[in-house]
Parts: structure tokens; sequence; C-alpha cells
């Protein structure tokens, strides 16, 4: 992967989440998930749950995830009853008995896309077999055109912690020609209720690069967020994955790309690091910052990077349960079908080797801007300065990052494109394969 900061956003895959890549789970592998399913409890391991809702009313130009639009309440439904019975079956198996949750995430797709009656039917039917009552955060990630004050409320009562709103930008001809379902009056009324109602942790999403951004815009973008007091900042950098609905006309049709090249994304986000910095925000990773580093915990990443268990449950979602990485079917009629018939969905696996769970955790806690070998030599016995040492010289060299005794912490530079960098750090025979 290039770490030229001067190239156009071409189709591919560039933020990392994973390792080994997903285009190496497989099929045959679905054994190594069931038998760690079958196995004994590991209590030592903090266990999380992904939920993963696949509605939208409108899929956006730019997304990349298993998403349905134009559902009807009886298909939707049909879903949720899905998920309450896959979640059955998942807490019926030996290993995730008796094991309680630490962290819970309602990812999408829009999870605000069901009602509050299904809230609180999911919510309830959950608790039969896992419940979240003691779990550290719950995060729901929310669309602002799909909210009302009583959804929030309701949000309240089955127990979120901390909220994600998905604003990208506040500029409504921006939205509407990347494809977003919601403009702008719905981001102010949203966010008033989430306040009016109150949560620990609110999060606001931001996109630097959506199609037709400009210097101007997107400093006011900044200022709009900053008014806001949001206690957490996200901010992604427009990339283009193969089955998003640009990519699909830039191959098909020979478009041009319509973003923002990379040099300028990075800039963007450059800004948008000082002017938070100066109004008191912390830089929590490569692409968050927070109020206070003390108290703004964003707990489902930090497990996440660390190869703390997760449970998936819904179509397509992704978890990792002691030492497997698996995923479910992608398919949603395929997906139902499965759960109805009393099996679990999983589709895909693989078990990565002890030198790959190291290279994951590194490459994933290398986006937070800093990392210790401290606790790399305490877990794998690795020390990592040693194991990664061409890398860490080739990025120092290039001043991407500095390593000061144990402590390796990465520039701005580095930060801004840290997701271009990880792939050094990945076994040769996996540099260059399709990501996912």
């Amino acid at each position: 992967m290039s770490t030229d900061t001067s190239s156009s956003t071409e189709v591919g895959s560039y933020f990392i989440s994973n390792y080994p890549p997903f285009s190496l789970w497989q099929q045959d592998y679905r054994s190594e998930i069931e038998t760690a399913l079958q196995g004994t409890p590991d209590d030592s391991v903090p266990l999380g749950l992904y939920l993963h809702i696949p509605f939208c009313r409108k899929r956006c130009r730019f997304c990349y995830f298993r998403v349905y639009t134009n559902q009807n309440a009886k298909a939707i439904q049909r879903y949720v009853d899905c998920l309450a019975r896959e979640i059955e079956l998942i807490s019926q198996q030996p290993a995730v008995q008796r094991r309680p949750l630490k962290f819970v995430y309602f990812g999408g797709g829009t999870p605000s896309y069901l009602s509050s009656r299904q809230l609180l039917f999911l919510r309830d039917k959950l608790a039969e077999h896992i419940s979240w009552d003691s779990a550290e955060e719950v995060t729901f990630e929310c669309e602002p055109g799909t909210l009302s004050l009583e959804k929030v409320k309701t949000l309240k009562e089955i127990g979120i912690t901390r909220v994600s709103l998905g604003v990208e930008n506040f500029d409504d001809t921006i939205l509407e020609e990347n494809g977003r379902a919601h403009l702008s009056p719905e981001i102010a009324t949203a966010y008033g209720w989430l306040r009016q109602v109150g949560f620990p942790q609110v999060n606001i999403d931001l996109i630097a690069g959506m199609i037709g951004e400009t210097d101007e815009n997107w400093h006011r973008c900044l200022d709009k967020a900053i008014e806001m007091e949001p206690d957490n900042l996200t901010i992604y950098q427009m990339e283009l994955p193969f089955n998003t609905i640009i990519s699909k006309e830039m191959r098909e049709g020979g478009a041009a790309s319509p973003v923002a090249d990379w040099a300028t994304k990075r800039r963007w986000v450059d800004e948008a690091l000082n002017r938070l910095l100066s109004e008191g925000y912390q830089i929590s990773s490569g692409n968050e910052l927070v109020r206070s580093l003390d108290t703004d915990q964003f707990v489902y990443r930090d497990n996440l990077f660390r190869g703390s268990d997760l449970l998936a449950a819904g179509v397509s979602s992704f978890g990792h349960f002691q030492g497997v990485h698996y995923q479910n079917f992608d398919q949603i009629e395929e997906y139902q079908e499965i759960v109805e018939s009393g099996k679990l969905p999983i589709n895909r696996a693989l078990r990565p080797t002890d030198r790959q769970r190291l290279i994951r955790e590194v490459v994933l806690q290398l986006k937070e801007g800093h990392i210790s070998a401290v606790p790399f030599r305490e877990k794998f016995g690795v020390d990592i300065l040693d194991e990664f040492r061409e890398p860490l010289q080739n990025q120092k060299a290039a001043g991407y990052l500095q390593v000061d005794g144990d402590e390796i912490r990465l520039t701005r530079k580095g930060l801004l494109q840290v997701d271009s960098l990880l792939t050094e750090y990945f076994e040769p025979e996996h540099r260059e394969v399709r990501y996912t």
C-alpha cells in the first residue's frame, strides 16, 4: 500500500481493522470457530457483543457495509426476531455461558432505523439470554433523521451509554451529493434530543473529503462541531472500497475519482486536530478526539485493539472468539433461513497464528498513535522492537514515528496516514493481497 501523500483517491480499501486480511478467511475453517465455541470459557479475556442492524433510509454513495433500504415493518421484524434467536443460540455455546459482557456495540447500517417498540423487544429478548446491564459501555450508532424524542428516551431506557451521531457534514448540498439521507436541520434537532435526555458520552462523526468538500466548508464544519461540544469526535478520511456506488461508477464508466486526494484530506484532518486541540480536546487515535483521555473511554475500540473476544450477531457481522476470527453469512435471506433452522449463521473463519495475533494487536494499537513494547513482552513473550525492527527503522527514517526506549510514538505526519503504514508490519505474503 502506497504512502505517497500526493496520490489521488482510487478504488480500494485503505482503513485497516483486522489481520490477517478478510480475504483469507474461508468456509473451510468454520470448524475452528465451532471448536472454540464448544470449548472451556476463558474468563480472563473481556467479552463484547457486536449487533449488526443492516437497514438504512438510503444507501450512501460511499457506503461499503451490508445494508438494505426500503424494507417494510414485517421484513424488519423478521430480522429482529432472527437477531434475538441468534443471541439465544450463541448464549447456549459452552464457552459463552456465564461470561459477562464488558461492552456492546450496535452498528449498521442504521441501528436507529429500528422503532422504539422493536428496540424494547430486542432488549427484552436478549436479556433472557445475555445481559448487558453490567457492561461498561453500550454504543449505539444513529442517523439524525431516524431519531425522535421518544426513540432517544428509549435508547436511554434500554441502557445505551454512548451514542454516535452520523453527522458527516453540515452542508445540505454535500450531504445530498454523497447520498446521505439526512439534512442539516435534522442534525440540530437530533443532537438537541440527545443532550436533553442525557448520555454519559455523545460522539459525532465527520468525514474529510466528501464529494464537493471545500476548504471553506470544512472550516465551517469544524466551527459547527466545536459549537456542539460533543464528548467525542471521530473524523474519517473518505476512501472508496470496491463495493461502493462511487467505485462502481469509476470502474464501469471510467469516471475520474470525485474525491479529494490524500494530501488534501490529510491537510483537512491536520487542521481539524489543531483546531480541536486548541479547544481543549485530546487526541485518542488517528481519527478520534475526546474531551478527556481520563474520563472519555471508547471501551469497544480499546478492547477490540487488544484481542478481547467479540461475539458477532446479525447478517455479515464480524467477530473474534477465543483465538478465532469469524464472519456471519452476508446475504439477509440466507442468514435468516439458517437462524430460523436453529443453527448459527457462521459463513467463514480463520484461526490466526500467535505471530498473526501479535501483528494484529501491534497494527491496531499503532492507530492510537502510541504503543509501548512492555505489554507485548508480557502477553506474547516477544520484543516488538526486534520483531519489527525493519518497518520501525524505515518509518522512523521517513519521519512517521519516533522510538524512545520501549515507547513508539507516531509523529503528526504518521498519525495522519497511519493506515497506509500498517501493511509494512504484515507478513510478506499478505502485503499485496486484497484486504477485504
